[in-house]
Parts: C-alpha cells; structure tokens; sequence
C-alpha cells in the first residue's frame, strides 16, 4: 500500500520548492546569488516544474551531510508537506551522499543546477550528435554519484532528472557506464573527425564563417532567422536552441558568409556539459568573426556579458575579432539605452528592424574587410581572376597590354587564407 502511494505520487507532475545556499565563498566570489536564483526559476519552469516556492539560507560553508543546516531542512520538509510538493531543486551542484540524506529525510525527489540544465538539454536535443553529448554529459555526471542517487533512479514517474539516458541504463554497475561512456567518446569522436573535415572543406573554398553567441535566450536565434530567412525554432524559454544551424548570409557587397546560431551560455554552466559540447562549441573558436549577442534590457545584463567572455576564453576563442551587438532595444528604455556602450565593436538593435539588420550586414562586412589592394594579373589566367572576385570586391579594372590591373577591396579574412594564390600578382 505504501509502494502505490509512493507511486502515484512519483507519477504527478512536478511540483518544486527550490532552495538556495548562500555561503561566505560564494560572497567573496561576487557572484550575484539573486540572479541566480530568480535563473533557476526559469530553468526549473523551462523543465516544465510548477515553482511553489523558494527557501534560502545563509551560512558560512555547506553542511558536509545536508548541504543545508539540519534546521533549514526541518523548514523545508514542512514546507513540503505543507503544499505537497514533490521535488526540491538545489541551486548549487550536490555530492552523491548529500542527495541519498535529503532523500531520506524528506521523500522527495532532489535535483540540483546541474542536473536541471542536463535534463533541459536531454529535452531540447535533436540530432544525434546532441543526444550523444547530452548522454555522455549525464552519465559523466552521474557516475560519481550512484550511491546517492537511488531513489532518484527508481522512481517510476519521471519527469526532470530521469530523462536522456533513462532509468535501467543508470541503475547499472560503475563498470557498464564507464563502458557506455567509452562508447558515447568514440561516436562523439567520429561525428566531430566530420564536422573538421567539413571545416577544413569550408576553409578550403574560402567560406568565411561568422558565429553568434551569447547568453541564452539573447535573441540570436530570432537574429539568425531574420538575418538569413532561415526556420530555426525560436521560444522565450532558456536553451529552445540546442543544435547549432549554420545559414548563409549575404552581405551587402553580394559576398556570402557562413552565419552559425550557437547554443545559449549561462552561469555555472556544467563542467561536463562544456566537455561534451566542446566540438560544437567549437565553431566560435574556427569563426572568423563572433557576434556577441546581448540582451540590452535584462538588468544582468554586464554579469552575462561577463560569463560569455569567460566560456569563450575557455575556448580558447577571446581574441577572435568580435562585434557586440545590444538586442532588444525596443524592450529598453531611454536611460538603459544610453548606458549601453557605444562606438566602434557595439550595435543597438532590435531583430525586428529592417534598418537594424541593415546595420548589422554592414557591419560585418566592415569588420572582415580590409583596405584597397591592386593586382597586375594576365588577362590569360581567368583562374587567378575569379579568386580576386571571391574574396574581394573588385572597384576597377583597367587594361594594359596584356595584363589586367585590379583595384581590390580585399576582405582581409579571405586574403589571410587564399591570399598565397594572389601574392605573385601583387601591383608594387
């Protein structure tokens, strides 16, 4: 009888209370707990969890068995009780013994940040290459943690924190997930030894390549869309884009780019998540250009600007050319608009402004050209013409004899890679 109760309980929707820890640590750290907090109401309603309420405490350091002191866990199990929740969402990453204790003690299920975002991601994830980094994610996650996650596992209900690899490969041996792990490497490696090589084909023909990032839900799927006329789903939720998209963006000079929508960065994004989406993240890292897309009207605005150079520097991508742009200017109002920094590298836009957009096509056709170049090329070597006309605007041309001179507006990303084709034919 106690197994049906437990049961049917499991079975209804989740229903959460979210808990904070704000310690001295994380004081020091600046980060803002606040933000955070009011972040993992969006995740947890982005996961579909009705939110009942939010519970913080402040201490000094986390109680090694509760994470909690055991008084606030007394205060949240009667919390519980008393609006019959059935989940409680940590904001901070839990140990395997932590959450076996407030299982326990509560008879609930607990999930923690990271576990959050996973579940989100096992959720929005389509293709096959972003179900395999989602599982590999979830299970490197786990596997430290089995111990503490039983009840979690044997839940019969569902919902957050048992999607993506499901229940009976997670109640499984240490030995079988590191197995299923090796197994997730090796296909993960064989789907990115593709994408380089359709890197490596792109650089080859010379595609310049432009990539949006930005913190989730920036609008760079809206700005993809609008940019390109492209059909990428688009939600006011965090992470609705998972799976990068590449478009095909044509600047106002006529010459084409390759324009690729990047999934959504956030705070604390998880270690393992980063490991598993490294490939894909590495598209900001091969662009010839980023396009740092800002959510001009959040009050965190300069905290999310601060966790996206952070990822990228991670990457390995900080000092790739980058051009800010400030969306969603319509939701802002004047004062925030005039704080927002100005001049060379910055936009103020909205991607529903046709002269905005305008604006941006430009300049990203100022920030990859470079200035103008002249080339005496034989008029019998069409070939060496044609490169001119691919990564270039040609201005002028004129005749002499049997040579050709060009004047060039060289795009200086295109002459630093077919550049090696054209330098005999330089015009001292």
């Amino acid at each position: 009888m106690a197994n049906d109760i437990h049961e049917t309980k499991t079975n209804l929707p989740d229903k959460a209370v979210l808990v904070s820890l704000v310690t001295d640590q994380v004081k020091r750290s600046g980060i803002n707990t606040e933000h955070s907090l009011q972040e993992l109401v969006q995740l947890a309603e982005t996961a579909g969890v009705q939110v009942l309420e939010v519970i913080t405490q402040n201490r000094e350091t986390p109680d090694s068995k509760w994470f909690i002191g055991k008084g606030k866990v007394e205060e949240l199990r009667m919390a519980i009780d008393g609006l019959e929740a059935n989940t409680a969402i940590f904001d901070q990453e839990l140990s395997g013994a932590q959450v076996r204790n407030l299982e326990e003690t509560l008879d609930v299920k607990i999930i923690d940040r990271t576990q959050l975002i996973l579940d989100i991601f096992a959720q929005r994830a389509k293709t096959r290459e972003g179900i395999i980094q989602v599982e590999l994610a979830q299970h490197s996650y786990l596997l430290p943690r089995l111990s503490g996650h039983g009840k979690n596992l044997s839940r019969l209900g569902g919902g957050i924190g048992t999607r993506g690899p499901g229940e009976s490969k997670l109640e499984t041996d240490r030995r079988h997930i590191r197995g299923r792990i090796s197994d997730l490497k090796r296909q993960l490696d064989e789907i990115t030894k593709h994408r380089v090589l359709h890197r490596e084909r792109r650089k080859k023909t010379g595609a310049v390549q432009v990539a949006l990032v930005g913190y989730t839900n920036a609008g760079k799927s809206t700005l993809l869309n609008r940019l390109t006329a492209a059909d990428v789903y688009i939600e006011n939720k965090l992470f609705a884009t998972l799976d990068p998209t590449s478009r095909v963006l044509e600047l106002p000079s006529g010459k084409e780019v390759v324009l690729t929508d990047t999934v959504g960065f956030i705070q604390n994004l998880p270690h393992d998540l980063i490991a598993a989406f490294r490939a894909t993240l590495e598209e900001a890292n091969e662009a010839d250009l980023i396009l740092h897309v800002v959510d001009a009207s959040s009050a965190m605005r300069e905290d999310q600007m601060s966790v996206v150079q952070s990822i990228l520097e991670d990457l390995g991508a900080a000092d790739k050319p980058q051009l800010v742009l400030f969306n969603k200017k319509d939701a802002c109002d004047p004062e925030q608009l005039e704080m927002l920094p100005s001049g060379e590298g910055f936009l103020k836009i909205s991607a529903y402004d046709e002269k905005d957009l305008d604006s941006v096509k430009h300049a990203i056709q100022e920030h990859l050209s470079g200035g103008n170049v002249k080339f005496r090329i034989p008029a019998d070597r069409g070939d060496v013409s044609s490169t001119l006309y691919r990564i270039g605007d040609v201005i002028e041309q004129t005749f002499e004899e049997n040579d050709i001179i060009y004047e060039v507006r060289i795009n200086k990303t295109d002459y630093d890679k077919m550049g090696y084709m054209l330098k005999d034919y330089l015009e001292q």
